[in-house]
């Protein structure tokens, strides 16, 4: 199979340009108050796919465990720095298309503002769903197609492509927005069965974030959130869902699994992750577990 491409922000300074220098509180509250409605009291092992800097980690402080994973080690240092070392935190360097994880290892798995970057998003759900437990909780956020933006750009003809059409459209490259229709089809054919949506930023209107204060209007979204489970217009979606269908074979004891040739026989030591079956060498380097470059 080629490989897919991979949005890559290694280097990047988005967490400071795009987050707390971007004008983005409005849009930070919003997706606090909806991961606070959906996020359960309490958790085992959380796993954060597209951690980036660790913006909404601390949001998960009901899991006893959460492994950050993101593609970029630049980003997962950033994170390390915020959240610091500890037995709470494991952070992994891995393409989420190839998780490097068993089967049902997690009981929860979060993907905020990360589905957008996939150019094949049912195997990104496949993946999640691989290493979930039975009846583990996943909560994914994805770009809306049918905003009401869109929409009115649309029937003015400011724009070409169609918001009611199901296929996904690549606005940029590597940056997509879904449909929720074809969201929810991706899930319950990855064997998740939907229990709550919320549509999120509704007031995401540079005049509107001018003059009305975000803690004002993160309280109307508040109100607004709630109309989630009957119409999808906002640019941002929040979905709730639960694994369902045949249980994973789950190894007894395994955590690891090789990306390269997804062999469940890896040793862990001190400065790298080893695979019995195929040899890559998968380095540990100040804390962060890197399964992107095997060591030569």
């Amino acid at each position: 199979m080629a490989e897919r491409p991979v949005c890559d922000y290694e280097g990047s300074d988005y967490q400071e340009v795009f987050w707390d220098q971007g004008g983005r509180a409005y849009e930070d509250r919003c997706e606090e108050i909806a991961l606070r409605r959906l996020l359960p009291e309490h958790g085992k092992q959380m796993l954060e796919i597209g951690a980036g800097a660790g913006r909404n980690t601390a949001r998960y402080n009901g899991y006893e465990k959460i492994v950050l994973l993101d593609y970029a080690h630049t980003q997962l240092m950033r994170a390390q720095q915020l959240l610091g070392r500890s037995q709470k935190y494991t952070y992994v360097i891995a393409d989420a298309y190839r998780l490097p994880f068993a089967a049902g290892v997690f009981d929860g798995v979060t993907m905020i503002r990360t589905l957008h970057h996939m150019v094949d998003p049912q195997a990104v759900i496949n993946q999640t769903r691989n290493v979930m437990q039975p009846d583990g909780m996943f909560l994914l956020e994805f770009a809306n197609k049918q905003n009401i933006k869109a929409i009115m750009r649309w029937w003015l003809r400011r724009q070409e492509w169609n918001p009611f059409d199901h296929s996904p459209v690549e606005y940029t490259r590597l940056n997509f927005d879904f449909h929720p229709r074809a969201v929810r089809s991706w899930l319950n054919d990855a064997g998740f069965t939907i229990e709550r949506l919320l549509t999120v930023s509704h007031f995401r209107v540079g005049l509107l974030k001018r003059i009305v204060p975000s803690s004002i209007l993160a309280a109307m979204d508040s109100v607004a959130q709630l109309t989630g489970n009957w119409w999808q217009l906002s640019p941002s979606v929040f979905v709730r869902a639960r694994v369902i269908g045949a249980d994973p074979v789950i190894a007894a004891g395994a955590f690891w699994r090789c990306p390269a040739c997804r062999s469940l026989q890896m040793d862990e030591g001190g400065t790298s992750v080893d695979c019995v079956d195929c040899g890559k060498r998968w380095p540990i380097r100040d804390g962060i577990y890197d399964f992107k470059d095997p060591l030569p």
